[in-house]
C-alpha cells in the first residue's frame, strides 16, 4: 500500500469524526500519540512501539487530510532525492 492509499482508507475511515472534532483537536491526539511512541522507545518494548508508530502515521494522515496536503507527494518532494540539505544518500551533512 502507498502512503496515497493509507491517507486515504484512514480519511475515508474517520474524516468525518475527526472533521467534527477540528484540526486543533486532531492535533492535539497526533501530540499525545507521539508521546505514547516515545514511552514505548524508553521501556524498549517492540510491540508497543509498533503499535505506536502505526499509531502515529494515523493521525499524521489525518491531519494532511484535513488540511488538504497530499502526505506522499509531500514526502516525495522533501525526500525523494535524500538529504534535503546535502541531497545526499546517505547524507553527508556534518553532525550537529
Amino acid at each position: 500500500m502507498k502512503i496515497s492509499e493509507f491517507q486515504d482508507v484512514i480519511r475515508r475511515t474517520y474524516h468525518e469524526r475527526d472533521r467534527a472534532r477540528g484540526f486543533e483537536k486532531d492535533a492535539l491526539w497526533f501530540v499525545e500519540e507521539v508521546g505514547e511512541l516515545a514511552e514505548a522507545i524508553r521501556k524498549g518494548d517492540r510491540r508497543e512501539m509498533e503499535l505506536e508508530m502505526a499509531d502515529v502515521l494515523a493521525w499524521l494522515s489525518t491531519l494532511a487530510s484535513l488540511a488538504d496536503i497530499d502526505l506522499e507527494r509531500v514526502a516525495v518532494d522533501r525526500y525523494g532525492s535524500g538529504c534535503p540539505r546535502c541531497h545526499s544518500i546517505p547524507c553527508r551533512c556534518p553532525h550537529a
